[in-house]
C-alpha cells in the first residue's frame, strides 16, 4: 500500500444521521454515529497521517430537494444546504474535542464568531500542526455539490487520497441495495466511472480529482476502523485512479 501522508474524508450529511445503514434521506445527527466517526479519525491520526475533511448537510437540507418539492429558488436552496454542513461541522468538531483531537473548523462562507473563514495557507498550517481541519459551507458558491468541494479542497491540500465514505463497501456495477447480484468493482480508473455513469461522486468532481491525479478510495462508514483499514489496505474497497 502507498505510504499516506495527507488525506481527505469525505463524509455525507446522512452518514452522521445513524450508527447503522441506513435508507437514504435519514435525517437528524446521531451522539453514537459522532462517536464512532471521533474514534476511527483519532485511530488514523495516531498513525501520524494528517486528516482534513469536507462534510455534506444531507441530514439536515438538501438544497436541490428543497428546490424540487418547495419551490425554493435554487441559489437560496443551496444556501440554506450550504449553512447545513456547519451545523454538522460543529457537531463532528465538539465530538473531537471529546477524545482529545485538536480540530479546526473552517467555512467557505465567512461566519468568523463560529468558525474561521477559509484560507488555504491557513489550512495548511493547521494540518502540519497535527490538527484535523473540517471544511464546512462547501465552495461557497450555489451548483456546486459538497463532491465538488471534497475534490477542489483536496487538490489545494496537495492531498494523497480522497475517502468518499458510504453506506456499502465501495462501487458496485450496479445498486447492491435493489440487485443483490451486483458485482463489486475493486479496481476503476477515472475513465471507467465517467463511461459507466457510476455514481460514485458528481462529474465535476471526478473530473477535478483526475486533472490533479488525486486518486479515490470508496469504503463504507460503518465498518469498524474502516476509515484506517482502507489507508492499511486491511479491508475491501474501491479504488479509482
Amino acid at each position: 500500500m502507498p505510504d499516506y501522508k495527507r488525506v481527505l474524508l469525505k463524509l455525507s450529511g446522512e452518514a452522521l444521521a445513524s450508527p447503522k445503514p441506513h435508507q437514504e434521506g435519514a435525517y437528524g445527527i446521531s451522539h453514537d454515529m459522532l462517536q464512532k466517526l471521533a474514534h476511527d479519525i483519532a485511530s488514523v491520526r495516531a498513525i501520524g497521517i494528517e486528516i482534513c475533511l469536507v462534510i455534506g448537510g444531507g441530514n439536515i437540507y438538501r438544497g436541490i430537494n428543497g428546490m424540487e418539492k418547495h419551490g425554493i429558488d435554487r441559489c437560496a436552496a443551496d444556501s440554506m444546504g450550504m449553512l447545513a454542513t456547519v451545523i454538522n461541522g460543529i457537531a463532528l468538531q465538539n465530538a473531537l474535542t471529546h477524545v482529545n483531537i485538536p480540530s479546526r473548523l473552517m467555512s467557505s462562507i465567512p461566519m468568523e464568531s463560529i468558525c474561521e473563514p477559509y484560507i488555504r495557507h491557513r489550512a495548511q498550517r493547521h494540518l502540519e500542526k497535527g490538527r484535523v481541519v473540517i471544511f464546512t459551507a462547501g465552495t461557497g458558491n450555489p451548483f456546486f455539490t459538497t463532491d465538488t468541494a471534497a475534490a477542489l479542497r483536496a487538490a489545494e491540500m496537495k492531498c494523497d487520497l480522497i475517502l468518499k465514505a458510504t453506506m456499502v463497501k465501495g462501487v458496485f456495477c450496479s445498486d447492491p441495495k435493489t440487485n443483490a447480484q451486483a458485482s463489486f468493482l475493486p479496481h476503476l480508473t477515472f475513465d471507467q466511472v465517467k463511461e459507466k455513469q457510476l455514481k460514485v461522486m458528481d462529474a465535476t468532481a471526478i473530473a477535478l480529482a483526475q486533472e490533479n491525479k488525486t486518486p479515490i478510495a470508496v469504503f463504507s462508514i460503518y465498518e469498524p476502523d474502516g476509515f484506517k483499514k482502507v489507508l492499511q489496505g486491511e479491508t475491501e474497497f474501491t479504488l479509482i485512479d
